[in-house]
């Protein structure tokens, strides 16, 4: 068992540590997986089950709302098993989640996938609740946001590789036409279409299932340390004497909320990156890989941030440039006129400024968890749930961007983006300091 404050700084640089950070690191690619499937499901369900925008993005709802709901009892498990056996856990209850997609495509019952969805995050919420502390404490303080971005590269790696792979699974070539035909189609003729149509995602969530209820079983037998968080050093303890509840960390706090701006900011780029492109002409099979953009440019963002962080650059540094960013790009979207060419897309400007969104969002996260969890000490897993709770951003900014582009345009929706941007370069000038809820 490793001590969060005894061990920390020499933890590192141990064999045992790199073996359970490339651990984690699996863990990471795995959720990268199961949630950025989503910004194909959104597009995949709207036609399949004949939804509206704001019905559609209920899959982003279904799945992320979870973390409000279930992340304190998430605490809950990991104070009375740990984080090794609470992760074990997190695995089976996402391998239950995605054999409920079966029913619910063989029925094309719209809801019964939106349980599975909620099942998935339900196991999420437990492994994000364990994992994130986990490789935030697993070294020295001042390389946590390095640690962070290695992980986010395995988790954005697998954002790229899953949209890809499971539209070569249920899409087909011929699909252009087919969607193109159905609104015309009888209502016999469009249900037997529409019932094909769905039922292709029963193999893949199906193999899903296994490998997932398979990595459940690895991490119950790999070697990975149990931390301990209960335990403080005397300089924790002492600032931590008056204690008695996480809502009295206001850097804590504000990092949630933080948290939740920033992950809504971050999903509704990738999960409405297709449909703003639908809006300009382009086909569903052309535009599947556009998601992969966005998250290719979060992952150059990993990279700089693991080179230069904090050998160039302290990690607030780096969150505050990357918030400033965030509200440039968010701008771009909104305002900048014309049209650009790249990698053989001919698309308007404001389309590859929300692509470029991926590179500021990517240090992001990182700089956040480091700043927010500092100094808790035994407030550690409650607090970690705290944050996760925040992931609540990608079920809620989802649908209120859905609501104003039924109202008004695809592109006008981006407005929500610009207030998060803002918070976030708040919390990563000011915030982020506040030590007390009362003012001097």
């Amino acid at each position: 068992m490793i001590s969060t404050d005894a061990s920390a700084n020499k933890t590192a640089a141990t064999p045992n540590a790199t073996g359970s950070i490339m651990i984690v690191g699996v863990m990471f690619f795995v959720f990268g997986f199961v949630t950025w499937i989503n910004s194909i499901l959104i597009p995949y369900f709207k036609i399949a089950c004949e939804l509206t925008h704001f019905q559609s993005y209920l899959v982003a709802f279904a799945f992320y709302i979870s973390y409000l709901v279930m992340s304190m009892p998430a605490s809950a498990l990991l104070k009375r098993v740990g984080f090794k056996q609470g992760m074990m856990v997190g695995f089976f209850i996402m391998s239950f989640g995605a054999l409920l997609f079966l029913p619910a495509a063989y029925t094309r019952t719209y809801t019964l996938f939106l349980t599975g969805l909620f099942t998935i995050g339900t196991g999420l919420a437990v492994l994000q609740t364990a994992s994130n502390p986990y490789v935030t404490i697993l070294g020295p303080i001042e390389r946590a946001a390095q640690r962070i971005s290695i992980m986010g590269i395995c988790n954005k790696t697998a954002g790229i590789v899953a949209p890809l792979l499971f539209a070569a699974v249920i899409l087909r070539s011929s699909d252009a036409e087919l969607f193109k035909q159905i609104p015309l189609m009888t209502p016999g003729d469009r249900s037997v279409a529409l019932d094909e149509l769905i039922r292709r995602v029963m193999v893949p969530y199906a193999c899903v299932s296994v490998v997932l209820f398979g990595l459940g079983l690895f991490i119950r037998y790999s070697s990975l340390p149990e931390i301990d968080t209960e335990q403080e050093s005397g300089e924790v303890l002492a600032t931590n004497s008056d204690k008695t509840s996480v809502l009295q960390f206001p850097h804590l706090v504000l990092g949630a909320l933080a948290i939740f701006f920033h992950v809504g900011s971050q999903v509704i780029a990738i999960d409405t990156v297709i449909g703003y492109a639908s809006s300009m002409g382009v086909s569903l099979l052309e535009a599947k890989g556009f998601p992969s953009y966005i998250l290719f440019a979060t992952i150059c963002g990993y990279l700089i941030g693991i080179v230069t962080i904090p050998r160039f650059i302290q990690q607030v540094n780096a969150l505050r440039i990357c918030t400033f960013l965030g509200v440039v790009f968010s701008l771009g979207i909104l305002f900048v006129p014309g049209n650009l060419t790249l990698f053989g897309h001919s698309m308007k400007l404001s389309f590859w400024f929300l692509v470029a969104l991926g590179l500021p969002n990517s240090l992001v996260w990182a700089g956040i968890w480091p700043l927010a969890l500092a100094r808790l000490g035994r407030f550690t897993k409650v607090g970690s749930s705290l944050m996760i709770m925040g992931l609540c951003g990608n079920a809620i900014m989802p649908l209120v961007y859905g609501y104003f582009a039924d109202s008004f345009s695809l592109q006008q929706a981006y407005w929500v983006l610009l207030p998060c941007y803002l918070y976030l370069l708040f919390y990563a000038v000011y915030g982020h300091k506040l030590k007390t809820w009362r003012y001097s």
